[in-house]
């Protein structure tokens, strides 16, 4: 699978000297996040992948919203399962951020796909996904419509906490690359755990608590990349780089 890091093709399969950057759901820190004004400020400011979540709405249409629940980031109240996508549609989720984004709207998948394919890559978290029957079908089926379901082509990386999803991921999407998410383990992280991680992962990504160039080392041995959450900027970003980690993800790539 390819990918452009920096304006350079490389695969994701290799080992690179730069690590990639991805936009914490776009550039969050200065925009309100996964929107469209957020991921094009992203691609704007030179990122490499934009970092995305996913829900599914009560009527099977997926989603870019990082809660189960619009009540954070709308001006509406409810959960996202048990709404419809028009209902969506119809929020607002730009004012909570600041009152110049009043309008912005929370994106279709199909949406964010069509607009930035062949542009910049896309880390896709699946969040809570044992809240939606069959949504890992869902998301498989969409990335096969456009053309992103397999080695070669535009750059997808999928990501959840949830390892039964990732699972699923592998048997429905074996060409596109998947990451555990973690957060801290107060008693490290064991090979054994590294090596039951390899049966249906290829990246470990840690929250950055977390971070060790030893860590990154153990991961490697084992075969897996890591991608590292979350850098607060760029800045931030460059000092992770001496770790060894293959990707980070970074908060803020502007000042408004």
């Amino acid at each position: 699978m390819q990918r452009f890091v920096h304006g350079n093709s490389l695969d994701l399969n290799t080992n690179t000297k730069r690590p990639f950057l991805a936009g914490h759901r776009g550039d969050a820190g200065n925009y309100p996040e996964n929107t469209i004004i957020s991921f094009d400020s992203a691609l704007r400011h030179g990122a490499d992948f934009i970092e995305l979540d996913i829900q599914q709405t009560k009527d099977g249409s997926l989603v870019v919203i990082h809660d189960h629940t619009v009540d954070r980031t709308t001006n509406g109240k409810g959960k996202v399962g048990e709404m419809s996508f028009e209902e969506i549609r119809l929020l607002d989720a730009g004012s909570w951020f600041d009152s110049r984004f009043k309008g912005e709207t929370i994106p279709a998948f199909t949406e964010v796909l069509e607009r930035y394919r062949g542009k910049i890559g896309f880390l896709i978290e699946l969040k809570k996904p044992s809240l939606y029957r069959g949504i890992e079908a869902k998301v498989a089926e969409t990335l096969k419509d456009f053309g992103l379901d397999s080695p070669g082509m535009h750059p997808v990386i999928i990501q959840s906490f949830d390892r039964n999803s990732l699972v699923k991921m592998k048997r429905l999407l074996p060409g596109v690359p998947r990451g555990l998410l973690v957060r801290h383990r107060p008693y490290g992280v064991f090979n054994w755990e590294l090596r039951r991680i390899t049966a249906f992962a290829d990246f470990f990504n840690p929250k950055r608590t977390m971070l060790k160039s030893s860590l990154v080392r153990k991961a490697h041995q084992h075969g897996l990349k890591m991608i590292v959450w979350t850098a607060a900027n760029k800045s931030e970003a460059e000092q992770l780089r001496a770790t060894g980690v293959d990707g980070i993800v970074v908060h803020s790539f502007s000042k408004r």
